[in-house]
């Protein structure tokens, strides 16, 4: 009887710690796949990637006509002064350059709405992130992309998505 109550308290002793174990090891969140694949995420994705190629749309037909008008300017160097050609030239080099301008302003727009929108996502998910852990007794949760090998069972990747899904559907990017 006295074996068999020490093998019982034995095994639930046990239990308790391996319970405490799962409890104390970091778990891993993979962080670039929860802010690519949430709901939030790939819209602004989508948004962000619409707009830039509009944009650059837009720029390469402008290249075009610029590069149309550098052919007639060419053609036309024997044909007129010596001071209008210098004027047509220097009109096209202002031109070209307001072009790359507008080709750097809108990366930078699309860059800052990028960021702003991971900041935003960012914002959203460390409260679920912290309330899941919580929830879970974890101590510790580190990004995936620190990570060599791990117990798959460890990743809470898939959850916490779920949670910013239900909880974030779209960012305002402008």
């Amino acid at each position: 009887m006295k074996i068999l109550k020490f093998i019982v308290f034995t095994l639930f002793i046990l239990a308790i710690n391996d319970a405490n174990l799962i409890a104390d090891s970091p778990h891993y969140l993979d962080l670039k796949y929860v802010l690519n694949e949430s709901d939030a995420g790939k819209k602004a994705q989508n948004s962000l990637k619409s707009k830039l190629e509009n944009g650059i749309k837009k720029i390469k037909n402008k290249e075009k006509s610029l590069q149309e008008e550098e052919k007639k300017i060419i053609q036309q160097k024997k044909v007129i002064s010596a001071e209008e050609y210098k004027k047509k030239v220097t009109d096209l080099r202002k031109k070209v350059s307001s072009l790359q301008k507008e080709r750097k302003s809108l990366l930078d727009s699309i860059g800052k709405q990028r960021m702003k929108a991971k900041s935003e996502l960012l914002k959203t998910l460390n409260p679920i992130i912290k309330e899941h852990m919580k929830e879970k007794r974890i101590r510790m949760v580190v990004d995936k992309k620190g990570i060599l090998l791990a117990d798959e069972t460890l990743d809470i990747t898939k959850e916490i998505l779920k949670k910013l899904n239900s909880k974030l559907k779209s960012i305002k990017l402008n």
